[in-house]
């Protein structure tokens, strides 16, 4: 490259003023190669020599232009294709491949005729002889002279597909300001050496851009999750609730399901929706006191209840799990508040966390996902504060619409399931489980009597997926993110 940039110097230096098109056959080589040596000059010493760019129009023959330098035009063709006595059309049309346009531009023309006096149309030469203008022109031009032909004419073979127009873009190449048979290289830095020592005096440097774009910057980016949770965090807040703790992942058996009153042999406590711990297996951190009133309720129930009549097992209780919910933290925190010095005071509690379960995956679930957990604790409060509750919370993310189902849990009584509707999906999906404690829970937890604990457990990862459109739950959260999606993500808000 360098060889050919000084040749290109040179040849400017005796010859003057020159086109790239015309430097291909000077040095032998190919046209774009040529174009590179000059955009190599002009970034390495913009000032050395002046490029213009010309664009230059050329009349190039197509295989069908070609066929009719070699054997006539369609319509000359047709025409010599008719004897003296004449010739069927049908015959006619056999004569060549393009027969049917020749005879058109033939008849045009006036070149042949039908004569239908016969009864079956006979075609029959109208003149002598013709002119096959058509070859001409196209001989012309593939001899380069195509400025004798006629620009309309050029247009008319191009519709006709006889012709292509061919667009070559080359530079007009001239001695710059600061011409030289020789480049040197344009320094781009100005360094502590250049200053100390003061050679930057006998320097070229390189203009400086100040147009230039810079480079974005990285940054942090929020995960859709991540804004929803403080948002749902926020909400909580605003309506009186305090944090619980939630920082442990691992949970005994006993306060994942024995102290919320979900009997040992529950199909939940099966290894197909639990994940078991391997080490450590066992827990022996409990409230002794307590362990002997969970194990009563269990097997004789409380409150007039009969319980469930089975021997419940320490050693079942003791197992550790990953906690399939942060309801066992709020079982600890009713637990703490109804055993304090001074006795049970009202409390609104609210957790986000993550839970665990050993669930089968698909578009809206996951192994691993987040929790919000709800508990209010009070004198008298009913299934209609929980409603209330649900409406205002979920009004305060611009979700309206909602529906309640009626279910079944173990540790609540009555239960209800929270429905969202999903426009992407166009279905209903379930975003929580919700309920009024059972006093088979509260009594041994302490809790007095009289007051009624609401509470609920909902989804993060669903509600998300409705504010943020997303489909499928394994385009939120898991190996299989997108981290576009978290870049380019807005900010969270339903449309009204």
């Amino acid at each position: 490259m360098q060889e050919l940039t000084e040749s290109i110097l040179q040849y400017i230096e005796q010859h003057g003023d020159v086109d790239t098109l015309d430097l291909v056959p000077v040095f032998g080589e190919d046209h774009q190669k040529i174009v590179g040596a000059v955009k190599s000059i002009e970034s390495t010493a913009a000032d050395v020599i002046k490029t213009d760019q010309i664009t230059n129009k050329c009349w190039e023959l197509t295989g069908e232009g070609k066929e009719i330098l070699t054997k006539g035009s369609h319509e000359a063709v047709v025409f010599n294709s008719v004897p003296p006595q004449g010739i069927s059309q049908a015959d006619l049309m056999k004569s060549s491949p393009n027969a049917k346009v020749g005879f058109s531009k033939a008849m045009s023309n006036g070149w042949i005729l039908m004569d239908k006096s016969g009864g079956a149309p006979l075609i029959k030469r109208k003149v002598e002889k013709i002119e096959d203008v058509v070859r001409s022109h196209v001989k012309a031009i593939s001899e380069g002279k195509d400025k004798e032909v006629p620009d309309g004419v050029k247009n008319e073979y191009k519709k006709r597909k006889i012709l292509a127009e061919s667009v070559t873009k080359s530079f007009r190449l001239s001695k710059g300001p600061e011409f030289s048979t020789s480049l040197k290289k344009l320094e781009t830095d100005l360094t502590v050496e250049m200053l100390a020592s003061g050679i930057w005096k006998d320097l070229k440097f390189k203009p400086y851009n100040f147009d230039a774009l810079g480079a974005n910057p990285e940054r942090g980016q929020l995960h859709p999750l991540m804004k929803v949770r403080s948002e749902f965090r926020q909400i909580f807040l605003e309506m009186g609730f305090s944090e619980m703790p939630t920082n442990n992942f691992v949970e005994s058996s006993f306060w994942n399901f024995d102290a919320l009153y979900v009997p040992q042999q529950h199909p939940a406590r099966d290894q197909q929706d639990t994940f078991f711990v391997s080490h450590p297996q066992l827990s022996n951190k409990f409230p002794t006191h307590l362990l002997g009133s969970v194990k009563d309720a269990h097997e004789s129930g409380t409150d007039g209840s009969v319980g469930y009549r089975y021997d419940w097992k320490l050693e079942e209780a003791q197992k550790n799990v990953l906690r399939t919910h942060t309801t066992g933290v709020s079982a600890r925190m009713l637990y703490k508040i109804s055993n304090q010095p001074g006795g049970f005071k009202p409390v609104k509690y609210f957790s986000i966390d993550k839970v665990f379960r050993n669930e089968t995956l698909d578009a809206t679930h996951l192994a691993e996902f987040h929790q919000v957990e709800g508990v209010v604790a009070d004198y008298g409060i009913t299934l209609g504060d929980l409603i209330g509750t649900f409406n205002a919370f979920f009004n305060k993310l611009g979700i309206t619409e909602l529906e309640y189902k009626p279910t079944f849990n173990p540790y609540t009584e009555p239960s209800m399931e929270i429905f969202c509707f999903h426009p992407g999906l166009q279905r209903w999906i379930e975003v929580g489980n919700s309920g009024v404690f059972r006093p088979e829970m509260l009594r041994p937890l302490g809790v007095p009597e009289g007051v009624n604990v609401i509470a609920w457990g909902l989804s993060l990862e669903r509600p998300t997926m409705i504010k943020y459109g997303i489909n499928n739950i394994r385009d939120l959260i898991g190996p299989k993110v997108d981290l576009r999606m978290v870049q380019d993500g807005p900010i969270c808000r339903m449309n009204h």
